[in-house]
């Protein structure tokens, strides 16, 4: 399973606008080209799962993620927030780069975990937050996921 083959370059969004938690998720979520009902219902959702817990991982990455039935397969999304956003990271620091994970609630392929492991490991190589700055357009960015082989 290679983490590239889930990412379109219409879903990689370089500079996010929202200025606050909520609205970089709606961001994010419009990324996935969902009608307003459902876009609705996954905000909801992904709020819900945020107010377990915080999915900022730190190091100025975040992975909001949930299950949900408006999607019928596994959906993510990639947003950079140059100027960082406040998401309660477990260090504490802003938000700059997000990757939305979406899946649905039966998934016969169950990769939701398996892609959420491999965000999770890509966020902690020491050189990541360095290129995931330095990223010009969305097909830098699936380059450097060709390049460290996701």
């Amino acid at each position: 399973m290679e983490l590239r083959e889930f990412f379109s370059l219409d879903a990689v969004q370089l500079d996010l606008q929202g200025t606050t938690k909520d609205d970089v998720l709606k961001e994010l979520i419009g990324l996935l080209k969902l009608d307003e009902k459902s876009e609705g219902m996954l905000f909801k959702m992904l709020k819900r799962r945020e107010n377990l817990g915080s999915t900022g991982i730190g190091r100025g990455i975040a992975i909001p993620h949930c299950r949900s039935l408006v999607v019928n397969k596994l959906r993510v999304a990639f947003g950079r927030k140059p100027a960082g956003v406040d998401f309660k990271a477990m260090d504490d620091k802003p938000v700059h780069f997000l990757f939305l994970i979406v899946a649905p609630p039966l998934e016969v392929s169950n990769q939701y975990l398996p892609v959420l492991g491999k965000i999770a490991q890509f966020g902690k190589e020491p050189d990541v937050p360095e290129k995931l700055s330095a990223l010009t357009s969305p097909t830098d960015f699936m380059n450097l996921l060709a390049e460290k082989d996701l």
